[in-house]
Order: structure tokens, then C-alpha cells, then sequence
């Protein structure tokens, strides 16, 4: 049977696997398929398990909802998962040979980050907690925090999310931490006397983006904090033994403020000392890679073996994403490595490895590393589409760029690629700017290249994932060395015989958005352009972005009172009047993180200039429209970009 070239309602037939947990004694994995479902315009998940012996996968739930972050008990015996088969998203638990689930929480509040106690009949849980309510009838919104809205939640409303104990046959739930602050990101100690936390309880914790990790002795109640309240430090996990606590953070201090790496800690109760196991590797612990093929992925934890003497990690490392084991007092030693986007893994008691992981050309599907075994693939719920499918196979490419800087990036080709023709391109500009293009699946990117373009997808300077200074690069220089290099990109694909540099198009959402707007406010080289969730004011953008006044005043040199002209000097809105390329502006009206109001100024101001501009705005969509908005409105989305394109190239 022929193969096909991708399309957009592709983006309804890929199956998004997420979440893989191994049994504590490796002989199962129980894991997270998601399918889109365009009948209610929505998605539905169910958990999925895998017996290592015989290899077959299975649906282990049923239903019509969204069941997600399966949890082994330690003795084997349970499964705890989230589930919104009720309403709200809630706790179940059910026995880990099949049976029927029960509820274990319930209540108006969704139920998160869930684990179990060693005793495996405790479960530690954080929900948000409602205010003390004062006493008004009105409906109007009092706001005394900067941190009152925050994009795909809305409005916060006061609720502080606390941390829980419950009973696994439910009943009524124990809060074990209060105050007028949050609490999240608990792991209990083996005997669980302790509970280590993440909460930001500084004085001016409405002002700023610090979070400490704490140590609760449930049994006094005595608070101990961990770190120094001069950073951002999170995901707290106690080793086996108790004795030892690693998590993931690093100071905001100069030079590099908010862009400092983060490093992989560990913590020795009794003692009090802290050592780094990251100072040799100089990446980034965790996941920074950029994706539109993943739904219910866990936020990056942590894992240690089963002997306490060595920590695991997934590292970002020049668009990749790896695991990493880090022995106690030797270096970091590669896991599990290769070009691969690897999302979350979990380590059984043996050292056995679980983990999603997605290639270029191929959607995110469970792996195995046995230990002293040879990994393999566990999970091959996406062959029958790609059996179908014509894929490019991706090329990896790097150019210079000026100062003797060179850029790092992929390079996708039509299906049925002709040698001696002369094909229009496009260039993708990631978000962040402190995250990376990686290398896995990415719909968007096959689409476009299926319709006819050569598409470009580079790292610029101020990208995660190639060291301290080249993420610092972009400290009070947004739009100059990134913008160098993404014309460094324009010059490559000139210098291709295969590409017409005379039919070049250049798009990008977020901060990606924002040099789209900055790119065409400085050159007319690009025929055509598309700016998605985007920014052009970074000005106004300051007080009115969920989150932009909390790492601004590192990026810009201070607030916009106290350097006004570097503000407008690198916003794109000032050069409008230099603006010639037609331009798309595709914005969700509920963005809290770039809100439409950024898009309205610079529609107006292009519509005013007479310039070729059209404004498409997706009601009830956040920040996140292109990874989990609603499937008609991300099918849609890409339609209006490709038919934009397709018009013009």
C-alpha cells in the first residue's frame, strides 16, 4: 500500500502515550494513552498496562473521561490514579490485577501530584484550599497579589494549594500544611515521620519567584527549611533510607539571574550538607524540549536507586533528552542517550527503567532498560498510522553565525524531495526564549514540510540545552545575538541549491512570536509571516502578562520605569512603520501568559499603516492552544497557517 504524506487531521488518528510507572519488582508497566476525540471536541485517557513477560499491552481502564498519573504501591499491590470519572478530577485506587476502582477524594478542588507512603496504604496529595471567605455579596474582584491570574487556570481567587494524607480506602483526607502560601511537590520519608515540600514563604513572596524546599517532622510539627530562600529549588524526593534528600534548583543571583542552570542537589539530614552532582556535565536536569504531541506528561521528577547511593535524572543536552544515573561522589554517567525526546521514566527496585520517549519520526511510545539488559521498545501503539504515513527523515544541520557562534538545528524535507527543484522555505522560531527545539515528534513541523516547504527549526542563542552562557544570551539583548542567528538560518537556506530564497517564510509562537514580529520590523528578506501567541509591546506586556514582571527586570535590565528605552527600544511595535511582509496574527482570547491585547496593538497598528494583515482570534483558548487546545481549534489553527503560507509562497 502506498504511503501517504502527513495532514492535519493526522493530529485526530496519533495516540499520545505519556507517564509509564514500572512495577516495583519490573515485571509490569502500567502507563497513559490519550486519544482525541473528535466527536466531543475533546480528549479521553485511559491507563494501559504492559506485562514484561509477554510483551502485549492492554487497556487496564475504562470509560468515557480522562484517567491519568498511575502510581504502584510499594508492595505491588494497588494502583493510585487521578480521574475526572466523577467531575472533578479526583483520586481512585484499584487492585494492580484489575477490579473494579473506587474513589478515594472527592470535594469541588481537583486532587494532584499524588504518591504513595511506604506503607502502601497512605497517599500524599496536594489540592487548593479556599480562603477564609469575607463576608460580601458582590461579586467584584479584590486583588491585592501580582500573582492573581495565571494562564490555563484563570483568576486565582486566594486558593493556596496544600498538601494531604488519606487513607487508600478514602474517607476524610488529613491537611498537613497551611498558611497563606503554597505547599506543593510532597514526597514523604520511608517511615513517614517527614515530609519534604516546596513553598515560597518568603516576606515579599507576592513579589517574586523564589520557592525553598522545607522538611515537615509530622509527628512535632517543627519546620525545617532546606534551602536559602535565593533561588528556585523543587521536586524534593527522599531517599530509600531516609537519610538523604535530592531535588532540582539553583540561585537567582548575578550574572545570570533566572537563567542560571539548574543543578541536581542532595541533601544529608543529619548532617546538613549539600552536594552538587551536576558541576561536571553543565546541562540542564529535566525536560526543556518544545513539543505539540504530548498530553498528560508528569511534571520532570526525580528517581534513586533502590540502594541509595545514586540519583537519576532526564538531562537536556543540544535538543535531546536523556536519563542520567549520578553516583554520590562521581560524575554523572550516561543512562539512556541518543537523538530521542525522552518525557518522564520511572526505576524499579532491581534498577530496571521505564520511560516515554519520541524520535522525529515516530509519536512518543514506552521503553524498556532492563537491568544489565539491552533496552527495548515496549509499546507500538502508533505503527499502524506510521505504516501509512511518508515521513521525511530529518537533517540534522549547523551553520555560523556571527562572532564565530554556531547554530544548531534540523532541517525537514518534502515527502518525495526532487533534486533540481527550487522549493519555498519556512523558519520555526521556538518559545522561551529559554527552551530548545528537540528532537521529537513534532505534527506541525511534518505538516508543513508535506505541504510543499523545506522547513528550518533552529536553537538560537538564549536556548536551553548547550551550557550557562549560551542560555545567558539573550540577558538584555532580546532581539540582537537570537535575531543574528535566526538570520544566520535565512542565510543558510539561501545557500542552498534547493531552496528559492526569493519564497522564504519565517513564523513562531510565544517568544518565538515575538522574534516573527521583531524579524520582519527589520528586514523585508521574508516574503510572508506568521506571528502566534505573540508579543510586540514588551512594555504594556509587563503589567498585564501572568508571569513576565517576575523574570523581566532580569531579561530588560530592570522594570519598564526604570529603563523605559532599552523596553521600547526591543519591542517590536516601535519599527511597525518598517513592516512590508504580509502578516498572519493567530492569538487565543484567554492568553494570560502574551494576552490578545498584543496582538490587537500590533493589528491596529498594522491595519492603520494600510499593510497586509489579517487578526485570527480562538475564543476560550489559552497560552497553550497549539499542545492542548481544544482538536477543532488546533486543526483550524493550522489550516489558517498553512492556507496563509500556501497563498503567498
Amino acid at each position: 500500500m502506498p504511503r501517504r504524506p502527513i495532514e492535519i487531521n493526522d493530529l485526530y488518528n496519533v495516540k499520545l502515550v505519556a507517564d509509564p510507572n514500572i512495577s516495583p519488582d519490573g515485571s509490569r508497566v502500567v502507563f497513559v494513552v490519550t486519544t482525541v476525540d473528535k466527536a466531543i471536541n475533546g480528549y479521553r485517557s485511559a491507563l494501559w498496562m504492559l506485562d514484561i513477560a509477554s510483551g502485549e499491552p492492554w487497556q487496564f481502564t475504562s470509560g468515557r473521561k480522562q484517567d491519568s498519573s498511575p502510581r504502584w504501591s510499594p508492595d505491588g499491590t494497588h494502583i493510585a490514579f487521578l480521574s475526572d470519572r466523577n467531575g472533578t478530577r479526583q483520586i481512585w485506587v484499584m487492585p494492580a490485577d484489575g477490579g473494579e476502582p473506587w474513589p478515594v477524594t472527592d470535594g469541588p478542588h481537583a486532587a494532584s501530584e499524588i504518591s504513595w507512603a511506604s506503607d502502601s496504604r497512605t497517599l500524599v496529595f496536594t489540592r487548593k484550599v479556599e480562603p477564609a471567605a469575607e463576608a460580601s455579596s458582590s461579586d467584584v474582584r479584590v486583588v491585592r497579589s501580582l500573582k492573581y491570574k495565571f494562564d490555563g487556570e484563570g483568576f486565582l481567587d486566594g486558593k493556596r494549594r496544600q498538601v494531604f494524607l488519606v487513607d487508600r480506602d478514602g474517607g476524610r483526607a488529613r491537611q498537613v500544611t497551611s498558611g497563606d502560601w503554597d505547599s506543593t511537590q510532597p514526597s514523604l520519608a520511608g517511615d513517614g515521620s517527614r515530609l519534604a515540600f516546596v513553598s515560597n514563604r518568603t516576606d515579599d513572596r507576592e513579589s517574586n519567584s523564589l520557592s525553598d524546599i522545607w522538611v515537615a517532622d509530622l509527628r512535632t510539627g517543627s519546620l525545617q527549611q532546606v534551602t536559602s530562600s535565593d533561588g528556585t529549588y523543587m521536586t524534593p524526593l527522599w531517599s530509600p533510607d531516609g537519610g538523604r534528600l535530592a531535588y532540582v534548583g539553583h540561585p537567582i543571583c548575578e550574572p545570570y539571574g533566572p537563567t542560571t542552570l539548574d543543578d541536581l542537589y542532595v541533601w544529608e539530614q543529619d548532617s546538613g550538607r549539600t552536594t552538587r552532582l551536576l558541576t561536571t556535565l553543565e546541562r540542564e536536569p529535566g525536560n526543556s524540549a518544545i513539543a505539540d504531541m504530548r498530553y498528560h506528561v508528569p511534571a520532570s521528577s526525580l528517581a534513586w536507586s533502590s540502594d541509595s547511593a545514586s540519583v537519576y535524572t532526564l538531562v537536556s543536552d543540544a535538543g535531546s533528552i536523556h536519563i542520567y544515573a549520578c553516583p554520590l561522589g562521581e560524575s554523572p554517567e550516561l543512562l539512556v542517550g541518543g537523538a530521542r525526546d525522552i518525557q518522564s521514566f520511572t526505576v524499579a527496585a532491581d534498577g530496571s527503567v521505564a520511560f516515554a520517549s519520541s524520535t522525529m519520526s515516530a509519536p512518543t511510545e514506552v521503553y524498556l532498560l532492563p537491568a544489565g539488559g539491552a533496552e527495548m521498545q515496549a509499546s507500538r501503539l502508533n505503527a499502524q498510522l506510521l505504516d501509512t504515513l511518508d515521513l521525511p527523515a530529518t537533517e540534522e544541520v549547523r551553520f555560523p553565525s556571527d562572532e564565530g557562534h554556531e547554530v544548531h538545528g534540523w532541517l525537514l524535507r518534502p515527502p518525495g524531495f526532487r533534486p533540481g527543484v527550487r522549493y519555498p522555505a519556512i523558519i520555526q522560531v521556538h518559545g522561551g526564549p529559554h527552551g530548545m527545539y528537540g528532537t521529537g515528534f513534532f505534527h506541525e513541523m511534518h505538516v508543513l514540510a508535506a505541504r510543499g516547504y523545506v522547513v528550518l527549526f533552529t536553537n538560537p542563542r538564549g536556548s536551553t540545552g548547550y551550557g550557562q552562557e549560551f542560555v545567558a544570551g539573550t540577558l538584555g539583548d532580546w532581539g540582537g545575538a537570537d535575531y543574528r542567528d535566526v538570520m544566520a538560518g535565512a542565510d543558510y537556506l539561501a545557500s542552498l541549491d534547493y531552496i528559492d530564497p526569493t519564497r522564504m517564510g519565517i513564523t513562531g509562537g510565544s517568544y518565538g512570536g515575538y522574534m516573527t514580529n521583531w524579524v520582519i520590523g527589520q528586514t523585508d528578506r521574508f516574503k510572508v509571516a506568521v506571528t502566534q501567541r505573540s508579543t510586540c509591546n514588551r512594555y504594556s506586556l509587563y503589567g498585564t502578562s501572568d508571569w513576565n514582571m517576575m523574570y523581566n527586570d532580569w531579561e530588560f535590565r530592570g522594570a519598564p520605569w526604570d529603563n523605559p528605552e532599552l523596553y521600547m527600544e526591543r519591542s517590536p511595535i516601535t519599527y511597525v512603520k518598517n513592516v512590508r511582509t504580509p502578516l498572519l496574527i493567530l492569538h487565543s482570547e484567554n492568553d494570560l501568559r502574551c494576552p490578545i491585547s498584543q496582538g490587537e496593538e500590533l493589528f491596529v497598528a498594522l491595519k492603520k499603516l494600510g499593510r497586509d494583515v489579517e487578526f485570527v482570534r480562538f475564543p476560550n483558548e489559552s497560552h497553550n492552544l497549539s499542545r492542548s487546545g481544544q482538536p477543532a481549534h488546533r486543526v483550524e489553527r493550522l489550516e489558517r497557517l498553512c492556507g496563509w503560507f500556501d497563498a503567498r509562497l
